[in-house]
């Protein structure tokens, strides 16, 4: 009887161990992030269109979309890694890094990288998401690293 008892607590910290699959979260309703890039502020919009968590790494997603700034206009793929979880009964908070790189058009082309924060509300009657804030802050650097700039967006 001891045996299974220790059997079944093992699996079940396996099983509560398993990250959900959150890929939806990230493609934000199919709206755009927006949010500034550089010293003088200028518009970033950046979609994420596709969405999937890797199938070896349940803290990892690929992403694919595009930004844009002004009339640049870019697709990218990349990674959100997450880091860590915090979670409380009502509100949780994910923690982690982005790397997005853009398709090599120019001068005006690069690698976006840095950290997000994800907050949530959980209503567990419904067992659904009633509110989330996603927030990334990192750096845009061209790939001729002539050019970089500070990047902060926020969903809508």
């Amino acid at each position: 009887m001891k045996k299974k008892l220790l059997l079944f607590m093992l699996a079940a910290n396996f099983v509560s161990g398993q990250m959900p699959d959150i890929s939806n979260t990230w493609l934000n309703n199919s709206k755009p992030y927006i949010g500034t890039i550089g010293n003088k502020g200028q518009e970033l919009k950046l979609k994420i269109n596709i969405s999937e968590q890797n199938k070896k790494n349940d803290q990892e997603y690929f992403v694919s979309g595009y930004s844009l700034v002004d009339t640049s206009y870019a697709k990218f793929e990349g990674k959100i890694t997450i880091s860590k979880y915090k979670d409380s009964k009502k509100q949780g908070t994910v923690y982690g890094e982005y790397e997005l790189a853009e398709e090599n058009k120019g001068k005006h082309s690069g690698l976006f990288k840095g950290k997000f924060v994800y907050n949530f509300k959980w209503n567990r009657k419904t067992e659904k998401i009633e509110e989330q804030h996603i927030e990334l802050t990192g750096d845009w650097k061209s790939y001729d690293r002539t050019l970089e700039f500070k990047t902060h967006l926020k969903n809508q």
